[in-house]
């Protein structure tokens, strides 16, 4: 299905059917009206010799420099390569993809003065799949992400670097292989290519996607655990998170009630004098007040992605009067949305996310892994002294959970002036999203860790089950690892078993 672009009704589920199923998109001809009325506004400007930033001045600092008419498509040439700058590891092809369908995107809502060709490039680029080469650091997030949008708009006017059916080429013999005539750069639209926030709205795009799935999993996980420890789902009584209304608390509760239900586990040590423990540890008992936090962070971080979906983020902005009777009017106003402020912030709940569910997911797997906290044999192995059983598997997940803590470091709080002290605030937006798939991948294997362990205890608890919902959760993890009875290297296991929650077999069980 092609995503018909207007540049105010793009979704998450479009975003992503393009980034990750390669799915295609055209310009909505609605769309194509509003952009050709706002560069008539443009070329107007241009006939008459008046002056306006970004289309016949320098940039940033060099703002006040004029340009003549005979230098403006140079202007804009010079703009994009001087700009492409950016340097480390080239963005993934889901990444790439998703920035590109973002820049259409923001393009399209008609407020940038471009002409409808510059989106229909990138369009027949993003179809062909020609994949710009876009260095992943280099951007401050003030004007955006400047760098990597720059390497973007380097390969559409034939030049730069582009990833074409599996091979790195010059970014025009991509384009000459795919049929597609390099775009020609008019005023205006060198700088409404670079000035945006998609570099940093496509990582955090893209990552609130696995968080989806990796807080489903996590309670999943949890409800395993809950069990192999012999916990109690009191604590989960809906009339607790009635009480305390924070709605991801009482999703999780409702998890994990619903998971456990049926468990023989639970019944066997339900009454108290075959159990004297009152509570649960708090990385059991509060599992939904800590899940549900995480849970409504992540809420937080959509809806901020969400509005920036479809905006328009570039500067100056061109906004149409009356483009009736053939007459183009109207007001180009330079402002601030390129600054990425808010998308910084967001990515930096999303970190502290990540790396609270991992935190608590490793108390949860030394819980069971502990004689000292367990009734379980020590490190979950039937004969421990001869054998280490999950020893290592908790280090591993330690190691992992305290990288998320320190990677977790806020990113927006931090600034460095730029260009001269014009861009004198900074919102490290890009850098704060671009961390955010290496947090993901920690926490995967972090989740597995426990999963693994969890149903190793509960094995160890035979012939006792889990509830009917955790049970196919159990025999999931069993279809990738089996019980471990003597020592085996388990890196296998715990990657089989992290590519099962990538791919959302956990999380689904609750759906």
């Amino acid at each position: 299905m092609t995503v018909a672009l207007t540049g105010n009704h793009l979704t998450f589920a479009q975003l992503y059917s393009v980034a990750l199923r390669g799915e295609s998109a055209a310009l909505a001809p609605a769309a194509a009206e509003r952009m050709n009325a706002s560069r008539a506004v443009v070329d107007r400007l241009i006939a008459s010799g008046a002056t306006a930033y970004g289309i016949n001045t320098g940039f940033g600092k060099l703002a006040s420099v004029r340009i003549s008419s005979e230098q403006v498509r140079q202007l804009q040439v010079n703009l994009v390569r001087s700009h492409a700058s950016g340097v480390g590891a080239p963005l993934s092809e889901p990444e790439t993809r998703a920035m590109m369908l973002l820049r259409a995107n923001a393009l399209a809502k008609g407020l940038s003065g471009v002409r409808p060709l510059v989106v229909e490039t990138l369009l027949q680029m993003l179809n062909a799949k020609v994949h710009p080469v876009i260095p992943s650091q280099g951007s401050v997030g003030a004007s955006g992400d400047l760098a990597p949008l720059a390497h973007l708009a380097h390969a559409a006017i034939g030049e730069g670097r582009a990833v074409f059916r599996g091979e790195t080429l010059a970014g025009g013999e991509a384009l000459k292989r795919a049929g597609i005539t390099p775009l020609t750069l008019e005023a205006k639209e060198g700088l409404s290519l670079l000035n945006g926030t998609q570099g940093m709205l496509a990582l955090l795009g893209l990552a609130l996607r696995e968080a989806y799935t990796l807080v489903d999993s996590a309670d999943v996980a949890a409800a395993l655990s809950l069990d192999a420890l012999r916990g109690s789902p009191g604590a989960f009584d809906a009339r607790i998170m009635h009480a305390r209304a924070f709605p991801g608390a009482a999703a999780t509760a409702r998890n994990l009630a619903h998971l456990n239900e049926g468990s023989q586990i639970r019944e066997s040590h339900r009454a108290a004098e075959k159990d004297p423990r009152v509570q649960d540890a708090y990385s059991l008992r509060c599992t939904p007040q800590v899940h549900g936090a995480v849970r409504d962070a992540i809420a937080h971080a959509r809806e901020v992605a969400a509005i920036e979906l479809n905006s328009a983020t570039d500067n100056p902005l061109v906004f149409v009067r009356d483009a009736a009777g053939g007459v183009a009017d109207g007001d180009i106003v330079s402002g601030g949305n390129f600054h990425g402020q808010p998308l910084a912030m967001a990515a930096d709940q999303m970190a502290i996310a990540i790396a609270t569910l991992g935190g608590i997911a490793e108390r949860r797997l030394e819980q069971m892994t502990n004689p000292l906290t367990s009734m379980l044999p020590a490190f979950l192995t039937p004969e421990p002294g001869v054998n280490s059983g999950f020893m290592v598997a908790q280090i591993t997940a330690a190691a992992l959970a305290s990288e998320n803590k320190a990677l977790a470091a806020p990113h927006s709080v931090d600034s460095i002036s730029t260009s001269g002290n014009q861009e004198d605030y900074v919102s490290m937006g890009m850098s704060g999203a671009r961390r955010l798939a290496h947090m993901l991948e920690n926490l995967r294997y972090i989740v597995a860790i426990e999963l693994l362990c969890a149903c190793q205890g509960i094995d160890l608890l035979a012939p006792l089950q889990t509830g009917a919902l955790a049970r196919r959760a159990f025999d999931a993890v069993r279809t990738k690892s089996p019980k471990l009875t003597i020592d085996r290297p388990l890196s296998g296991d715990i990657e089989a078993v992290s590519a099962l929650v990538a791919g959302g077999a956990i999380a689904e069980i609750l759906h």
